[in-house]
């Protein structure tokens, strides 16, 4: 769900200007990034559990993917960008990050716990959608080309109502949009070929 996450974060972006793109995409994956050291350092893993592509691991981060931490990593970025932006980008980056465990709730198998450590041993959540790769990788296409076409739309409408240099704005409009197609379509590539 690496692109989808991305596809969002160019959703969320055509509907607000105020907060930097890079804040966005970097909330859309902050779970993963924090997940990183914690595997690195054997505190989260991953197991294969067969088949390749999309879902072909089970994924124990009891920490930074758990109900809760999710909803505390979320809080945190909340504040960061309030006083780094202003409140509403941090309502939105806060929103952002959460919707990261929201979307993985949907793909992975029943890995998500909903304490950190998975503290007394609740049930695990996942609706398992990575199990029908077809569908993943539609649902997933979806989402970029949504969040592509959303960005797009809102960065020439921008250009048009700035007034001031048309041209050379419409200029930024068309090599942002190709910029973040080329990003979004990278990061379906690396999903579906890599095993997202």
């Amino acid at each position: 769900m690496f692109a989808g996450h991305f596809g969002l974060a160019a959703a969320v972006k055509a509907k607000d200007t105020n907060t930097p793109v890079w804040a966005l995409m970097l909330g859309t994956q902050l779970l993963d990034v924090i997940f990183v050291p914690l595997f690195v350092t054997g505190k989260e893993t991953i197991i294969a559990v067969g088949g390749d592509g999309y879902g072909g691991g089970l994924i124990h981060a009891n920490y930074t993917h758990s109900l809760a931490g999710a909803v505390v990593i979320s809080l945190l970025a909340l504040w960061l960008g309030w006083r780094i932006w202003s409140k509403r980008s941090g309502i939105v980056i806060g929103l952002v990050v959460f919707s990261h465990w929201l979307l993985d709730l949907i793909v992975h198998r029943p890995d998500l716990p909903i304490l950190p450590g998975n503290a007394g041993h609740l049930p695990l959540l996942g609706f398992g959608l990575w199990q029908h790769s077809a569908i993943s990788a539609a649902l997933e296409a979806a989402m970029i080309a949504g969040g592509f076409l959303l960005y797009f739309r809102s960065a020439v409408a921008r250009s048009k109502s700035s007034g001031i240099g048309a041209a050379s704005t419409m200029k930024w409009a068309y090599r942002s949009s190709a910029a973040m197609g080329l990003l979004l379509l990278g990061s379906l590539l690396t999903d579906t070929l890599l095993g997202g």
